[in-house]
């Protein structure tokens, strides 16, 4: 595993150099797809990306958990949760370590 992090500077940057937009252009195209899908999960909507994934929302519903260290249960409240469901495409190129 790495500890590299991939940034919103990042990407920006990527756009960059292969897109040939310049530099504040690059950051602000990163910022306006981020800033779309965002605002999709915040409505509720599921944002598929071909190739790559699918981002949504669940609503999970309230339960009792259980302190793992002391066993006493514990209420835990309704709320949304975001998921990550990755296309079988990434999947197999993670598997595989493969970069393009």
């Amino acid at each position: 595993m790495s500890d590299r992090t991939l940034t919103r500077m990042d990407l920006s940057e990527a756009v960059f150099r292969e897109v040939g937009l310049s530099r504040n252009e690059s950051a602000q195209l990163v910022e306006t797809v981020l800033q779309h899908m965002s605002d999709a999960l915040v409505r509720g909507e599921t944002v598929k990306i071909s190739s790559f994934g699918t981002f949504s929302v669940r609503d999970k519903t309230a339960r009792i958990g259980r302190n793992p260290k002391t066993g006493d249960e514990v209420p835990i409240s309704p709320r949304r949760v975001l998921t990550f469901r990755p296309s079988h495409l990434m999947k197999d190129r993670v598997a595989a370590g493969t970069r393009r």
